[in-house]
């Protein structure tokens, strides 16, 4: 009995922390393409996105490249800095919004 109870509790402290992983907010950044990643080039990246390679985000901040869950978010945002809103968890972005800056000077 206490080992079922301790097992369980246990399931229930991990699954606490797994759903805690997942960072909520907004960050700036540019839309580029899985190929070229943090060397945004708009031609390139939405030659590259047509042709098949996923679509990706490039924060600002520390210019980590996120995967995007949801490609179609960002479907014509490609080479633009935009201001996101979703979440992150295990490196992919979930994209709830998004918004393009008024600037748009390549990097």
């Amino acid at each position: 009995m206490k080992r079922t109870f301790a097992g369980t509790a246990l399931l229930a402290l991990v699954a606490t922390g797994a759903f805690a992983a997942a960072n909520s907010g907004t960050w700036t950044g540019w839309v580029s393409d899985a190929k070229c990643g943090a060397k945004v080039d708009a031609a390139c990246a939405r030659k590259c996105t047509d042709a098949g390679q996923a679509r990706v985000f490039v924060n600002d901040a520390n210019q980590s490249v996120l995967r995007v869950a949801n490609q179609d978010a960002l479907k014509g945002h490609e080479g633009h800095h935009v201001k996101v809103a979703g979440s992150v968890e295990d490196g992919t972005l979930t994209v709830s919004s998004v918004s393009m800056l008024p600037d748009q000077t390549m990097k």
